[in-house]
């Protein structure tokens, strides 16, 4: 019996970025997905001008109690951006009541980069996610993201101890398996801080300066399609890794494609390759 996954946050109807990335990427690894929305965007909040935004919230109640009436439950459940401290008690339903036993929930806390919230979020929002935390069975957050949530002062230049003083703040907070990406003790570099039974492990891998939007999403889908395939971490966050890489390459030759990344192209052959 195949495996179901059920991924929670907004629909960008363009832009290549939340449900647009998971569904098809984690569907590529082979598994069952079902979306429930947070909300429908027309685009993206980056570099659009005048999106529209259409709530769901008065929706996902209705879904959550259809999908009990149905006996609907899920093998894994992917939460990415929420954008309402409501949704987090519904997260909490959702994974108490629609998760099967031996299914885990993945987290992508979203709410911000370079040591900034995203404009739409504030404290409130983060004291809300922060909820989340002890939930999860694994955490894909950033350095901005990792540091709002357990309160430590952002920093652009760091050292091993501060990125572990950072996970060890997190584990107080009840994080199980942590996947901390953006890590790198060297400009030339970026890499994942992995904490999960094996203790701390690092990794490395290109940086390449140029930024898209969707590539954390690109990334938390690929890692959960290749996680659910091997059920290894480390492996995992380095197959997740390597596809952003390439697919960020396959975006840099075109000036007209800069509000995410096209990783349609690669992405049969690369599960292909890396199962």
């Amino acid at each position: 019996m195949g495996k179901k996954v059920l991924t929670m946050q907004d629909i960008s109807c363009y832009g290549q970025c939340s449900i647009t990335a998971a569904l098809p990427i984690i569907s590529v690894w082979g598994y069952e997905t079902a979306i429930l929305p947070s909300a429908i965007l027309s685009t993206h909040t980056s570099g659009f001008k005048n999106f529209t935004v259409h709530d769901l919230s008065n929706e996902i109640p209705k879904i959550i109690n259809h999908w009990k009436a149905e006996g609907i439950k899920y093998d894994a459940f992917y939460v990415g951006y929420l954008g309402e401290i409501s949704h987090v008690d519904l997260v909490i339903q959702i994974k108490n009541e629609l998760l099967n036993k031996d299914g885990f929930f993945v987290l992508d806390p979203v709410m911000g980069d370079d040591g900034k919230l995203y404009p739409a979020f504030n404290d409130d929002y983060v004291k809300a996610i922060r909820k989340l935390i002890k939930e999860a069975d694994i955490i894909l957050p950033n350095l901005t993201e990792a540091c709002f949530l357990t309160g430590i002062e952002y920093k652009e230049e760091y050292d091993e101890s501060y990125i572990k003083n950072v996970i060890n703040k997190l584990l107080e907070l009840g994080a199980k398996k942590i996947a901390l990406t953006g890590i790198a003790y060297e400009k030339e570099m970026t890499g994942v801080v992995i904490y999960d039974e094996n203790g701390y492990q690092h990794f490395t891998h290109k940086r390449i300066n140029k930024s898209y939007h969707g590539t954390g999403d690109v990334y938390a889908s690929t890692f959960l399609g290749a996680y659910l395939s091997n059920n290894d971490l480390l492996k995992s966050a380095k197959i997740a890794a390597k596809f952003v890489v390439k697919a960020i390459e396959n975006t840099l030759d075109d000036p007209n494609h800069n509000y995410s990344v096209k990783f349609e192209p690669l992405l049969a052959d690369f599960v292909k390759e890396n199962r």
